[in-house]
């Protein structure tokens, strides 16, 4: 190796050396301190004896518990689609429109407010005594308060308005580097507006759909707070049981092994993500390439359209 060589292989260790340091500190310590407890046997009183056990992923197969991971994934998947649903729509018009500086700041709006204060807002729009139902039976749809507070439904309302956010940013931006002349191209071809989105937009903003429901997916699989101030008694998710686990029943092993499960979980996420990521630049770029004969044909679309009407 040359001088020049080493003096650039020691400057860029010096560039990452605070990152790595930061990520060491912060991310792999933690992750390891929780990964040793998960194997340890659970202490008398609290914390963990230096013993080595597998019994805490063994409790995690317990029916009980078996049923709230169960519940916490129907719950997931329902809020994360619900979050797509009006993502999508939200993330297109936002690319599409004149005003998206407007629109940014009104997406962005709600996290300058404190969650707790967002979600007392839900419980007091909710309750038998709310707005809802105060509205509905004012217009006489109703004659008493309707049960909407501390039941899944609402858990995944709730979820849904606090995540929504976090689909419709990663949509907007890649959305908004798409060449809508693509989607004329298709119609003029032939094609109806629902197969020009499907055929044409949907394969080159996959990467921001995959990053869309990962990251509204990963926060609300270990959404603790919502289940807890709007859930009922059937609407405990995993995250409920970790915090139970650490305050309540001590068990530390336990909450550590169900820490280990979502963190796993959450990578298999992220690699995915970086996986279709790759797979929409691969696409994006032979798209360009192919750009120019797709211009091609719309051209001579239109050309085919002039000459017929000279023709007429």
């Amino acid at each position: 190796m040359s001088g020049q060589s080493r003096r650039e292989a020691r400057r860029g260790l010096a560039y990452s050396a605070p990152m790595g340091l930061w990520f060491t500190i912060f991310f792999v310590l933690p992750l390891t301190i929780i990964l040793i407890y998960s194997f340890l046997k659970r202490g008398l009183y609290g914390g963990v004896t230096g013993e080595f056990s597998l019994v805490a992923y063994q409790q995690m197969f317990n029916p009980s518990f078996g049923r709230i991971v169960l519940r916490t994934i129907w719950i997931s998947i329902v809020s994360t689609f619900g979050c797509f649903v009006f993502a999508l729509p939200a993330g297109y018009a936002m690319a599409r429109s004149k005003h998206q500086t407007l629109l940014l700041f009104l997406i962005i709006i709600p996290f300058w407010t404190n969650s707790l204060i967002r979600i007392y807002a839900w419980i007091s729009i909710l309750s038998r005594e709310g707005f809802l139902n105060q509205m509905l039976m004012k217009l006489g749809i109703i004659n008493e308060g309707l049960q909407m507070i501390y039941t899944q439904g609402s858990v995944i309302l709730v979820l849904i308005y606090m995540f929504v956010p976090f689909a419709v940013l990663p949509l907007f931006t890649t959305i908004d580097k798409f060449d809508f002349s693509l989607l004329d191209a298709a119609r003029d071809l032939g094609a109806t507006k629902l197969q020009a989105l499907v055929k044409v937009l949907f394969p080159q903003i996959r990467g921001g759909m995959v990053t869309a429901l990962i990251f509204t997916f990963i926060p609300i699989f270990g959404s603790y707070t919502v289940p807890l101030l709007v859930g009922g008694k059937d609407s405990t998710m995993i995250g409920n049981i970790i915090v139970d686990q650490v305050n309540k029943t001590r068990n530390w092993p336990l909450a550590a092994a169900f820490s280990v499960v979502l963190t796993f979980l959450s990578m298999i996420g992220v690699l995915w993500m970086l996986s279709s990521n790759r797979h929409s630049e691969k696409l994006n770029a032979a798209s360009k390439l192919q750009d120019t004969t797709q211009q091609g044909v719309e051209k001579r679309v239109h050309l085919h359209h002039q000459d017929d009407g000279g023709k007429a």
